[in-house]
């Protein structure tokens, strides 16, 4: 099959060459020329050190082999994936499978990836989100890993998954997008989160507390959405949230913990020399769930500790001292 990656960073990257070694017939675009020409010189993306590209992956600087393509990741940052569907929207073929592999909620809009994607196509082509505890690093050294592929046509998933799955890189199906894609940005807040009560010197108890009711704010908000609350409970939720609160990979997990130390904010994300994804999440979310009238206290918390300085430490003071509540009342799962 004629595939285009849309986004060479890690992750991109990483697919890219999982498909082209699955013998399909794979195009990398990035965004910069020097990216590509570094991609084509030296057979290897920096971000991925030891990673060889197959010599037949394509690494191109322009959409161009989006006219041929019969399936298309897009695998940009999140604030990048309109700009990026905008482009390659004059060039796509009616019908050309479209799968998201990016993690967000618009700022502004407060859609979906995939929303954002079938906006700018004009829902010409089918849309599908891949999402689950998959660090690129680990993905493309082809160590076990496995995700979940959502559309609300099975068809669509089955045939994402019959491309993308093998020996490594397992792929299960889903019909609900919505929840899949929740679970995928609000992740990325609790792992943030995480990270600052590790750097604050917090241990084991306080990040088992963090992340169940972390994941019990994701599904409120995923189920008020339309979400099914079985896919908090999957790979896209608990799975990524398991994986991205917990391993050095995650960029939300490192940047926390320099927050959790003193830096401030803006020095934390420019240290991390990467985009991390929860910064501009807990911004995006707390805005969706005010608009449906979800209550997502951490998320809150980790909004004013980004967005308006307030102290890790009080804020989690403050969190700690919230009235009385029964786990079952507050338990979507």
């Amino acid at each position: 099959m004629n595939i285009t990656v849309l986004g060479s960073g890690g992750w991109g990257t990483a697919l890219a060459v999982l498909l082209a070694e699955k013998g399909e017939q794979v195009s990398l675009w990035s965004h910069r020329p020097q990216q590509a020409a570094v991609l084509r010189e030296t057979g290897e993306n920096p971000r991925l050190p030891g990673v060889k590209l197959p010599p037949d992956l394509r690494c191109m600087d322009t959409m161009e082999s989006l006219r041929e393509s019969e399936l298309v990741v897009f695998a940009a940052p999140s604030f990048a994936v309109r700009e990026t569907a905008r482009q390659a929207a004059a060039l796509l073929r009616d019908g050309t499978v479209l799968v998201s592999a990016a993690k967000g909620i618009e700022k502004g809009t407060s859609l979906r990836m995939t929303e954002i994607i079938g906006e700018e196509t004009g829902g010409r082509c089918p849309t599908a989100a891949l999402s689950g505890p998959s660090h690129a690093e680990e993905v493309g050294r082809k160590i076990p890993t496995g995700v979940v592929v959502a559309s609300e046509d099975l068809k669509i998933a089955e045939q994402v998954q019959d491309l993308f799955m093998n020996q490594r890189f397992r792929v299960y199906t889903s019909d609900d997008k919505v929840g899949t894609e929740i679970c995928a940005a609000l992740k990325n807040i609790i792992a943030l989160c995480a990270g600052c009560c590790d750097g604050m010197g917090y241990g084991d108890n306080t990040k088992a507390l963090l992340m169940t009711r972390g994941l019990a704010e994701m599904a409120r908000l995923g189920v008020a959405l339309g979400g099914r609350k079985d896919s908090f409970t999957g790979l896209a939720g608990v799975g990524d949230l398991i994986v991205t609160c917990c391993s050095m990979h995650s960029r939300n997990r490192r940047c926390g913990i320099l927050i959790g130390q003193g830096k401030p904010v803006d020095e934390a994300v420019k240290e991390i020399g990467a985009v991390v994804e929860g910064y501009y999440a807990a911004n995006n979310a707390r805005t969706l769930a005010q608009k449906a009238g979800v209550e997502m206290p951490i998320a809150q918390a980790a909004y004013e500790v980004l967005y308006e300085g307030r102290d890790v430490h009080a804020v989690i003071t403050d969190l700690m001292q919230r009235a009385k509540r029964s786990e079952r009342d507050e338990s979507y799962l």
